[in-house]
């Protein structure tokens, strides 16, 4: 059971369902919204809404004062941002707001919400958390997400707070239909897709809120924990989503020189006349990137469980049926 707690991003795709298992676990859970109408969805659920902004810090102190742990969710995830000073100050600035805050309201542990993307292991390499940073980004949310852990890490130093930094890969599952996860709806809508053979790593949305918790929980100060419950190829992937479909999926390869020596001007020309949301040179080069990360720290230190990939998939088809996303 969890003390008076406090978390921030309530209403995202993992802060959602954060906040349901802290209900269920807090006797009191303080969640901070930017609007009413969000307060009123925070206060149906079970949770005490207050509005207010990370980029703001006055708004944070007092709205955190009694609470013994915070959950520092709230983020900005754009693959292609209009706005990237916007992410920045969210990503950046807003990490640092909350852990000075949580250090003046007297709470004793914050548990900030970071990304795999802040590791920045080497293309091919598996990335733990002792990985040391490439120093080049894939994009600009990667850099706002390493950015934003080293000056967290560093506010928590300064300040005296414990904080401990969970790094989650892409997370899927019931909930979720953008993102990464269009790679599923794509692959499901027209089983002739187009695709990349690379490695993703991904987590259950179930397994990332238990290792939020376990983190406040078993979490070392000063420490970070990549959560990932499966590295695994598209090809795979594939393999696994065909078995749910009601027809095979077979999709139509491209290969990475392809994307590499066609996909980066054609993503830049999109790019600079704001013809695409969707397709930028960020995207193209995460893609190309590949990902596959070491879990076990979480388990070992965390003592974090991880679902099965093909109950992920199972689940998160199944969401996609009942939303009427896929027929």
């Amino acid at each position: 059971m969890l003390d008076r707690t406090f978390i921030t991003g309530a209403t995202g795709v993992v802060g959602s369902h954060l906040l349901s298992a802290l209900i269920a676990q807090s006797d009191d859970v303080v969640a901070l919204v930017r609007t009413n109408s969000a307060v009123r969805k925070v206060r149906t659920a079970g949770a005490t809404g207050v509005v207010g902004n990370v980029t703001k810090p006055y708004d944070l102190a007092d709205a955190m004062w009694g609470c013994e742990t915070v959950f520092h969710v709230a983020g900005v995830n754009e693959g292609c941002p209009r706005r990237a000073a916007r992410m920045d100050a969210v990503n950046i600035e807003g990490a640092v707001n909350v852990v000075e805050a949580a250090a003046s309201a007297g709470v004793k542990r914050v548990v900030l919400t970071s990304s795999v993307a802040a590791i920045g292991e080497e293309s091919g390499t598996i990335g733990t958390e002792q990985t040391i940073h490439s120093g080049s980004y894939v994009s600009a949310y990667a850099r706002s997400k390493h950015l934003g852990e080293q000056a967290a890490m560093q506010a928590a130093v300064d300040k005296d707070i414990d904080l401990v930094v969970v790094n989650p890969a892409s997370v899927q599952g019931p909930g979720r239909a953008t993102g990464s996860a269009e790679l599923l709806l794509r692959a499901m809508r027209s089983k002739r897709p187009w695709l990349v053979d690379v490695t993703v790593s991904i987590i259950d949305t179930e397994d990332c809120t238990n290792g939020h918790i376990l983190a406040a929980t078993n979490g070392k100060a000063g420490e970070r924990y990549i959560l990932s419950g499966a590295t695994i190829s598209v090809a795979e992937i594939v393999e696994i989503l065909s078995g749910l479909a009601d027809a095979p999926i077979r999709p139509r390869w491209l290969s990475e020189g392809v994307v590499r020596s066609l996909g980066m001007p054609l993503s830049r020309f999109a790019a600079s006349v704001g013809r695409s949301k969707s397709i930028c040179p960020d995207l193209v080069r995460s893609l190309l990137h590949g990902h596959r990360y070491d879990n076990s720290k979480s388990k070992s230190d965390l003592g974090l469980e991880y679902t099965p990939i093909e109950d992920t998939f199972a689940k998160t088809i199944a969401w996609f049926h009942a939303e009427g996303l896929i027929g």
